[in-house]
């Protein structure tokens, strides 16, 4: 699952919600959309803004020249601009433009449900495997950040 970056993870969720929204349309069946049409479109604010924040954190870590690929070590421990609010921008702005998305969609419990996966996947396999190797390299000033800023918001 090494190979498997959250971005990538994403775009597949997207495709996924995609085609099950699109079967459920043409043939049917399965999971209902819940969201009159034309109301979902209040979602688009919500998608766009999940991106710009996580667009908003990956600059601020090509600004400050370190790495963003997950597995890799870091380089530096960034707690500024949108890290100070949260330990995870980016991951936060995926997880705000997916549940978005799925309303777009309709908000079929299928598409709110691969939403939720996302967040778990997320949070129990990407964030927690980064906080460890974070813990390892920054020691005591990451425990000072973490005690400062929350994982998510």
């Amino acid at each position: 699952m090494k190979k498997l970056l959250p971005p990538i993870l994403f775009a597949l969720i997207v495709c996924v919600m995609a085609v099950i929204c699109w079967g459920q349309t043409k043939w049917g069946g399965g999971s209902p959309h819940n969201v009159i049409r034309n109301y979902n479109f209040l979602a688009i604010p919500f998608a766009l803004a999940g991106l710009m924040l996580a667009m908003t954190g990956s600059r601020l870590f090509k600004k400050k020249g370190t790495n963003i690929m997950t597995f890799d070590e870091p380089d530096i421990l960034v707690t500024e601009g949108v890290f100070r609010w949260s330990r995870n921008p980016m991951y936060l702005g995926f997880v705000i433009a997916l549940f978005a998305i799925a309303l777009l969609m309709g908000a079929a419990y299928s598409s709110l449900l691969f939403a939720a996966l996302f967040l778990i996947i997320t949070d129990r396999w990407y964030i927690r495997f980064e906080e460890k190797v974070m813990r390892q390299k920054f020691e005591a000033d990451y425990d000072a950040y973490c005690s400062q800023v929350r994982r998510w918001i």
